[in-house]
């Protein structure tokens, strides 16, 4: 190989060397056509380059060697894209007094432009002889036209191939960043939080100076918005894996109304600006990961704070009725535009609203998740003042 060739063209020459069923191509070339050298060369505005040769005349062209292009037919294939085929040089009117033929010492000869895929030129296939030989044939016309365009599809499978082993690559890149941030979110993040949490909780159940508990419950509230945040983070990126929501089912009634109980006085606890008004009846075994659903409920609740009116009160009903479990939130609100109510539940999407800070709209879509995951659904309606998220399960599921 030339190594004084550029990069670009070495890369050409390496991706006809391949192409495995090449030299049986050019052996059945020269086999058919009686001519005994028979080339791929890869044809440049500036370059002429051998990729592959069947040479048994000793022209002596091996590949990555080159002629001078002004020297060539090719040259002017690559011009007018059309094959050109000669039997005989002195009895061509065309051709008999050309530069090619008289340098070269071939008296016959044929080549047909090669085209990518996206119709740029590559090159040709080409063949030539000192004697006369006879190409202009249908058959002849067929094979060269057969052979172009399989090494063309030959080119264009390479490309692809390196472009899989590419792109396969980025995603085991990814896939390890994607473990590493997991990992991260799941501990490295989640633990000193949970302590800071824990803390607060501590000093709240303290005799401490009431002018330092407001403090205390700020940070309580951010170590709450902030495990929020990561457990939906963290579900978000285990969905995209294919993971999706993992759930531990139990029929336990008391578990699911303590976690519900427990997540109202939470977000009690953390915002003054809404009285939340709860009814809890669950007169039928419901059959859920009550901690799921708590997480389900938590988003729906921090919604309705962030969104809802300030000194307006937000409900929560949760009950069992006609075999179903329904779980809803309701909050006085303006009224959610018809094009984001249709995409709240898709990731990402954030509900525009005057001093509200965007969140990274994933909390709806988790909800969405867990209870897809339990075999309901959740749904959303929002008009003048009333704003409802309702989960509904069935319970025969």
């Amino acid at each position: 190989m030339n190594t004084q060739l550029d990069p670009s063209l070495q890369k050409d020459v390496q991706n006809i060397l391949q192409i495995s069923s090449l030299p049986s191509m050019l052996n059945i070339i020269c086999k058919t056509t009686g001519m005994r050298f028979a080339a791929v060369a890869r044809v440049t505005d500036k370059k002429w380059v051998t990729c592959l040769s069947k040479d048994e005349i000793n022209f002596g062209l091996k590949p990555g060697d080159e002629l001078d292009l002004q020297t060539t037919l090719c040259n002017e294939i690559r011009q007018h894209s059309n094959p050109v085929i000669i039997d005989n040089v002195p009895e061509s009117q065309q051709y008999c007094d050309h530069h090619t033929p008289a340098k070269y010492g071939f008296k016959s000869y044929i080549s047909f432009p090669i085209f990518r895929k996206d119709g740029s030129f590559f090159g040709t296939l080409c063949a030539i002889d000192p004697d006369p030989a006879q190409l202009e044939n249908e058959h002849t016309h067929d094979l060269f036209k057969l052979y172009t365009e399989l090494i063309s599809f030959h080119l264009e499978s390479l490309e692809e191939l390196k472009n899989i082993k590419i792109n396969l690559s980025e995603e085991k890149k990814t896939a390890k960043l994607r473990e590493t941030f997991i990992a991260i979110l799941g501990h490295d993040l989640r633990n000193p939080l949970m302590n800071t949490r824990l803390s607060a909780d501590i000093l709240l159940h303290k005799d401490i100076d009431e002018s330092l508990k407001k403090y205390v419950y700020s940070i309580k509230s951010s170590s709450l918005r902030m495990q929020e945040l990561i457990d939906n983070l963290l579900d978000f990126t285990k969905a995209e894996l294919g993971q999706g929501i993992s759930l531990d089912l139990k029929n336990d009634n008391a578990l699911l109304e303590n976690v519900l109980e427990q997540v109202i006085l939470e977000i009690e606890t953390t915002d003054s600006s809404h009285q939340i008004i709860s009814q809890i009846d669950l007169n039928h075994p419901v059959i859920c990961d009550s901690n799921r659903i708590g997480q389900l409920l938590s988003n729906l609740l921090s919604n309705a704070v962030k969104h809802g009116h300030d000194s307006k009160p937000i409900y929560v009903n949760a009950k069992t009725l006609d075999a179903n479990f329904i779980l809803e939130v309701i909050n006085s609100s303006e009224p959610i535009p018809e094009k984001t109510l249709k995409n709240i539940f898709k990731p990402f999407t954030t509900i525009q609203a005057k001093n509200v800070k965007d969140g990274l709209g994933l909390g709806l879509f988790i909800a969405s998740e867990i209870a897809r995951a339990h075999g309901g659904y959740l749904e959303a309606t929002s008009i003048q003042d009333r704003t409802s998220f309702k989960f509904n399960m069935s319970l025969k599921n």
